[in-house]
């Protein structure tokens, strides 16, 4: 088995395919990368069991009677590779032995691989549903909603992205009980209504890949009962679905919100992020003092007697009000946001806040933004 690669494009491959890999395998073949030959065209495989990432690349070939295969040490290749220039790299490989050799210019590098044969094959895509949808879209969904997912490993459901998919929309919504996003598209349908609990590991992976591409691409997705498959340019992603039911996080969000506050969202986010800092670290605590044309935000730290508060201009419809907030969530949530304002619906201090973006309505994204708020000290 013998192929010429460059080692730039090999590099990228293997770094997209490196965040499947665990650090603690108790399979070693897992802690590999599959390696697989027909023609000119390499395939190369890594998987944890839960997610699986295919990537293939055209390659200069000799004679090749039949398609070859090996399983090679992840973390060797990744560090011998990175360390190389822009060169062409050849692979010589036994394939009785499992040796192979890595020719780059005047460098000879020899390690040991293992036989392909027990390496987890890819679960089949049976009776699965498919829709397609662009690449742009997809990252701002995940984007939108990834970071209010819960890293409590207690509560499986809520680490996830639950996508909601019906015939005129698909919504994706993310929580860990103190915030909730929900987004929004109704340019993303399905035939038929349908809903799963994609893992963030996977959906993350799946973000960075698409990231880092210069050009918009179309991705297909495809779902069924227990796996979900992702196919764009020259990767195929299968992870597995979070079992379990996602809470009714409609019932969540506040339905009666007669109070309307209306604010510069850059203003306000840089505001939070200066009078944070005056926080008591513990809870994060800042004070959102409302009146009718202005808002204050104040903090303290009472050990420390650190305090800071700041006035914004605003537009205020609702009852003179005090609520507070956990700072580092409002700047996350507030972050993620490109609109020029921001309204909040409030209708009591004990009861959540809830952020939308101010735009013009056509867009085909409809974001909401959940916050609960923090206990005030007299």
């Amino acid at each position: 088995m013998k192929f010429i690669v460059n080692s730039q494009l090999l590099v990228k491959h293997l770094q997209a395919l490196s965040g499947v890999l665990t650090n603690n395998n108790t399979i070693p073949i897992i802690a590999c990368f599959h390696f697989h030959l027909e023609e000119n065209k390499l395939t190369i495989k890594a998987t944890d069991l839960e997610t699986t990432l295919v990537t293939t690349i055209e390659v200069e070939t000799g004679h090749l009677d039949n398609p070859a295969e090996i399983a090679i040490p992840s973390r060797l290749l990744l560090d011998i590779l990175k360390s190389l220039n822009d060169v062409p790299l050849t692979f010589n490989i036994n394939e009785s032995t499992y040796a192979v050799e890595i020719t780059s210019g005047e460098g000879v590098y020899r390690l040991a691989g293992l036989n392909a044969d027990t390496y987890p094959t890819l679960p089949e895509a049976n009776d699965t549903i498919s829709t397609t949808i662009m690449s742009s879209t997809l990252v701002e969904a995940i984007n939108m909603t990834v970071f209010a997912a819960s890293t409590d490993e207690m509560r499986k459901q809520m680490g996830g992205i639950f996508c909601e998919m019906k015939p005129d929309c698909t919504t994706f919504v993310a929580t860990d009980a103190h915030k909730l996003v929900r987004y929004r598209r109704t340019d993303m349908h399905a035939d038929e209504e349908t809903s799963f609990i994609l893992p963030r590991k996977p959906i993350t992976i799946v973000k960075n890949i698409l990231s880092s591409h210069k050009e918009e691409c179309e991705v297909k997705m495809e779902y069924n009962s227990t796996n979900v498959y992702f196919t764009f340019d020259n990767f195929y992603i299968i992870c597995r679905l979070v079992e379990g039911k996602y809470p009714n996080y409609e019932a969540a969000i506040p339905k009666e919100n007669p109070n309307h506050l209306t604010v510069d969202r850059q203003s306000f986010l840089n505001t939070l992020r200066r009078v944070g800092l005056f926080a008591n670290p513990s809870t994060s605590q800042v004070r959102l003092t409302i009146g009718t044309s202005d808002l204050t935000i104040s903090a303290e730290d009472l050990e420390f007697s650190n305090d800071a508060h700041e006035k914004l201009p605003c537009n205020y419809e609702g009852e003179p009000m005090e609520i507070g907030f956990n700072a580092k969530f409002l700047i996350e949530m507030v972050g993620n946001l490109d609109s020029e304002q921001i309204l909040i619906d409030l209708s009591h201090p004990s009861r959540a806040g809830i952020i939308f973006p101010v735009t013009d309505g056509k867009q085909p994204a409809d974001i909401l933004m959940l916050v609960m708020p923090v206990m005030l000290a007299n």
